[in-house]
C-alpha cells in the first residue's frame, strides 16, 4: 500500500470511507471483478472534487463508478483508485419552480428507481420510464439513459460536474449535448455530481399505472433474476441487437458461466461464478458470428475496466 497516498486521503476522508484492495465484484451488477487498490466513498461534491484534484496532481490512475450497472471489471481488478459515488450522495429535493412546474434536484449517487418513485410521490410526470433502469443518476446523465420512449434529456435542466483537474461547474441542458447514449460528459471525461430536472404535475394513478406497466414489461422480457450489466450491445442503426443475436441462433449460447440470456438475447448474464474472461470471450464470439451472418458489427454498450 502507498502509505503517503493513504495519509493524503485521510486529509479528505474518514477511515471508513477508504477501502483497500476491495473486490469490485461487490460493486458491479455483473458481480464480477477483482480488487481495486483503493475504493473511496465520498459523501459530498467537495470531497469528490478534492479527490480528483489530488489524484490528478499525483498523476495516479482513477475511475469513477456509481451503481456499477454498465461495467465489466477485469478478473485482475483495477490497478488504481475507484471513486464510488453511491448512497452517501443520493439526496433528493423537490420544490416549486415557476408556478405550474416543479424542480427536482438529486445527487448523482441516487438510484434511478428511487428517484422515479420520489418524483411519483409528488405526483409529477415525465420520469416514469426510468423506474426500472438499474443504475444511478450520474451514469444515467453521462449516457443519456433511456427506455420505453423516454430519455434523460427529455426533462433535465442541467448538471453539476467536476473536470479532471477538480474544478466544479454547472452545465445547462444545451451545454450537456445529450444524444443517443452520449454527452459532453463522456467527451470531456467530466464527473456528474448532481442534476436538476423540471416536471409538470400529472395524475397520481396514471403515473403509478404507467410505472407498474413498464416494470412488469421489464420483468417479463428481461433476465432480472441473473446478474448482468443491462443491455450488452448498443442498438445498431436500422436493427435491434437482441433480434440479430437471436436470428443468428445464439439464444442460450454459453462460454463458461456467461450466457446469452434465453429470455432476452440482448443480455449477457452471469449464470453464477462467471469470470470477466468468460464474458469477454462470449461478447467477442457473438460479435463475430453476427457479423459473419448479417454484416453488422455490434458495438458493446458495457464499459471495460482493467486489463483484458
Amino acid at each position: 500500500m502507498n502509505e503517503d497516498f493513504y495519509q493524503t486521503l485521510k486529509d479528505i476522508l474518514r477511515d471508513e470511507q477508504i477501502l483497500i484492495e476491495e473486490p469490485l465484484a461487490k460493486h458491479t451488477t455483473f458481480q464480477i471483478g477483482g480488487p481495486a487498490e483503493f475504493l473511496l466513498l465520498p459523501e459530498n461534491n467537495h470531497q469528490v472534487a478534492a479527490l480528483v484534484k489530488v489524484l490528478c496532481e499525483k498523476n495516479m490512475p482513477f475511475y469513477v463508478i456509481g451503481n456499477g450497472s454498465n461495467l465489466l471489471v477485469s478478473d485482475k481488478g483495477y490497478k488504481g483508485t475507484i471513486i464510488k459515488i453511491g448512497q452517501c450522495m443520493s439526496n433528493i429535493v423537490v420544490r416549486e419552480y415557476d408556478g405550474s412546474r416543479y424542480l427536482v434536484q438529486a445527487g448523482s449517487g441516487v438510484l434511478l428507481s428511487k428517484l422515479a418513485n420520489k418524483i411519483a410521490e409528488h405526483e409529477l410526470t415525465g420520469f416514469e420510464f426510468a423506474s426500472g433502469i438499474p443504475g444511478s443518476l450520474g451514469g444515467a446523465v453521462t449516457m443519456n439513459a433511456g427506455a420505453y420512449g423516454g430519455e434523460i434529456k427529455d426533462s433535465i435542466m442541467g448538471a453539476t460536474v467536476v473536470d479532471q483537474s477538480g474544478n466544479m461547474m454547472y452545465l445547462n441542458k444545451e451545454d450537456l449535448k445529450l444524444g443517443y447514449r452520449k454527452s459532453i460528459i463522456q467527451e470531456k471525461n467530466y464527473i456528474v455530481l448532481d442534476a436538476s430536472f423540471v416536471f409538470e404535475p400529472g395524475n397520481k394513478d396514471d403515473i403509478r399505472n404507467k410505472m407498474d406497466d413498464l416494470n412488469e414489461r421489464r420483468r417479463d422480457k428481461q433476465p432480472l433474476e441473473y446478474p448482468s450489466a443491462g443491455s450488452t450491445f448498443k442498438r445498431p442503426e436500422g436493427y435491434f441487437a437482441g433480434k440479430l443475436i437471436m436470428d443468428a441462433g445464439l439464444r442460450g449460447y454459453q462460454v463458461g458461466n456467461a450466457q446469452i440470456s434465453e429470455k432476452h438475447c440482448g443480455f449477457v448474464i452471469n449464470k453464477g461464478g462467471a469470470t470477466a474472461a468468460d464474458i469477454m470471450t462470449l461478447i467477442t464470439e457473438v460479435r463475430q458470428i453476427v457479423f459473419d451472418k448479417f454484416g453488422v458489427m455490434l458495438e458493446p454498450e458495457v464499459r471495460l475496466l482493467g486489463e483484458f
